[in-house]
C-alpha cells in the first residue's frame, strides 16, 4: 500500500489541529495550511472530505474554521487515510473465492495473500492514533507498533 499526498495531507493537517487541540478556538484554514505548509486549495478539499466523515468540525464567518470532531485519542490514521483515501486494500482483486470456486490457477491463494495484506495495513494504521503523534511531536517517545503473524 502506498499512502497518497492526500493521506499525508489529511494526516499532517488533522495532527497539526490536535496540537493545537487546548485552543477552543477553531482554526482557519489559511492558518492551517500556513503552519503545515501545505497547499491552502488542496487543504480546503481535504478538509471537506474529513468534515463529511465527520473528523473534523467547521464554524462559518469571523473566527471561523476547523476543529477536530472528536478528542484526538479516539482518531486513528487509519480512519484519517480511508476518509480521503478510501479503503485500505494491497489492491482491488476482488475477494478470494470459497469452496473450490477459483477459476484459475494460484488465483485463490493470492487473493487470500492480498487481503491478508490489506488487513494487516488497515490494523497497523488503525493502532496509531492522533494522540500518540501529538506526543511524539511535543519530544515524547516514538510509539512502536508490531503485529504478529
Amino acid at each position: 500500500m502506498r499512502v497518497s499526498t492526500r493521506g499525508d495531507y489529511a494526516s499532517r493537517a488533522l495532527l497539526s489541529l490536535a496540537l493545537r487541540e487546548d485552543q477552543a478556538l477553531p482554526t482557519s484554514v489559511r492558518d492551517l495550511a500556513e503552519r503545515t505548509g501545505l497547499p491552502q486549495p488542496y487543504l480546503e478539499q481535504i478538509l471537506l472530505s474529513l468534515k463529511g466523515v465527520g473528523l473534523v468540525r467547521s464554524k462559518r464567518g469571523v473566527g471561523g474554521g476547523y476543529v477536530l470532531a472528536r478528542d484526538a485519542e479516539a482518531i486513528t490514521l487509519a480512519e484519517i487515510v480511508a476518509a480521503v483515501d478510501g479503503p485500505i486494500v494491497a489492491g482491488d482483486f476482488g475477494e478470494p473465492h470459497r469452496d473450490g470456486a477459483c477459476d484459475h490457477e494460484g488465483q485463490c491463494v493470492l487473493l487470500g495473500v492480498w487481503a491478508d495484506v490489506g488487513n494487516h495495513m488497515r490494523e497497523h494504521l488503525s493502532s496509531y492514533t492522533l494522540a500518540d503523534m501529538v506526543t511524539q511531536a511535543r519530544g515524547g517517545r516514538p510509539v512502536v507498533r508490531t503485529h504478529s503473524a
